[in-house]
Formats: structure tokens, C-alpha cells, sequence
């Protein structure tokens, strides 16, 4: 792959002096993993996932495969967090990168500001003042979360980059879940309010 990767492994390939902020579509390339005319006849919901610096290339393959079982429009990989190809990933991938669009970048808060600038709605799920319940918050779709580090969390400047934080509140003696485990929670909360909006499976 062309380029210098991020810290967690190779960077996903971009087409030369074509930035994401002048894209229509930051999965469209000649380099996808997964081709185009098959990904073209998926009904994928506009939810996508930004992952914030996650440590752990576990979680990330964990996401993957959540995100491949919900039907996420894609994964954007930033900062530390690891990228394909890597047998860590893979390990509780099971093959999901092969069939979830990803991007690599290596600043989130500029990642963000990018969706933004292209109407898509950017909720962070943080413990941070002022979050809402992630079953009360009034999400619009075209719509992209994010998670972060598994213990730092999302990074300042992404959050002060977000339009809006929730939280899963909590109800035992411990404060948090793992982020692969949140990650699920909120993507099919979502996946849910889709198809409650009546839109296609």
C-alpha cells in the first residue's frame, strides 16, 4: 500500500490529491477491500462509526465484526487505532474487514469536522458533562459516533469537534463497559431507530 501507515499498521490507500473533505463518498476508491458493484447492492444504513485512538486491535476487530452484523455504512480508523491487514484484527474480525468499508485518518477532530461539513450528524459516546442517555438523544441520519481510547476515552479536540455526547448510564458498582461492548450497544440502538423510521432492512 502507497503511503506511510498509522501507528497500529499500514494506511488505507487515497487517491492522490483527492482529500476527504472533496470526496462524495471517503470509502469510494480503486483500493476498497470490498468491491464496489457488491457493496453497491447492500442497503446500508447511513450510520458510520469514527474510532478514536483505540489501543486494543482486539476492539477493533470486535467492531468490525459488530459493524459488519448491524450494516454500518463503514468504520473511519483514526489516530492509534490499528488497520487492516493484521492477525490481531483479524482474530475477532472473523473476515468483517472484508466486508466493512473503512478509511484511515490520522486526525479525528479534523475527521469530524469533515462529516460535519458534509451534514452527517457526529455524536460522541463519552462519560462527559452534559451527555444524554443513548436511548433519549435525538439522532438524524445521515448520522456518525464515536468511540474512543479504552481508558483516556474520546480525545478533547473530537469532543469539542462533536455536535453532541451521550452516555449509557450505568447501574453497578463499575462506571463503564468496554468499548467494543458500548460500540455494539449504540449501533444497534441505531440500527433500531432506522427501522423504526421505516426504512429498508
Amino acid at each position: 500500500m502507497p503511503g506511510s501507515g498509522p501507528p497500529g499498521g499500514p494506511e488505507a490507500p487515497t487517491a492522490p490529491g483527492d482529500p476527504m473533505s472533496q470526496r462524495d463518498d471517503p470509502f469510494a476508491r480503486p483500493a476498497d477491500r470490498l468491491d464496489r458493484a457488491a457493496l453497491a447492492v447492500r442497503d446500508r444504513m447511513p450510520v458510520t462509526a469514527l474510532l478514536d485512538g483505540i489501543r486494543s486491535a482486539g476492539n477493533v476487530g470486535s467492531m468490525f465484526r459488530t459493524a459488519d452484523a448491524a450494516n454500518l455504512g463503514g468504520l473511519f480508523l483514526c489516530g492509534m487505532t490499528a488497520t487492516p491487514p493484521r492477525a490481531d484484527i483479524e482474530k475477532t474480525a472473523l473476515g468483517a474487514t472484508e466486508t466493512v468499508p473503512w478509511d484511515y485518518r490520522q486526525d479525528p477532530a479534523a475527521a469530524v469536522a469533515d462529516l460535519r461539513a458534509r451534514g452527517v450528524q457526529v455524536v460522541a459516546l463519552e462519560q462527559a458533562p452534559g451527555a444524554a442517555p443513548f436511548e433519549e438523544f435525538p439522532y438524524r441520519f445521515p448520522v456518525c459516533f464515536v468511540v474512543g481510547h479504552e481508558v483516556k476515552g474520546v480525545g478533547p479536540a473530537t469532543l469539542a469537534a462533536v455536535d453532541a455526547c451521550v452516555e449509557i448510564p450505568m447501574a453497578g458498582a463499575k462506571k463503564s463497559l468496554n468499548v467494543a461492548v458500548s460500540f455494539g450497544v449504540l449501533a444497534f440502538h441505531l440500527r433500531r431507530a432506522w427501522l423504526a423510521a421505516g426504512s429498508p432492512r
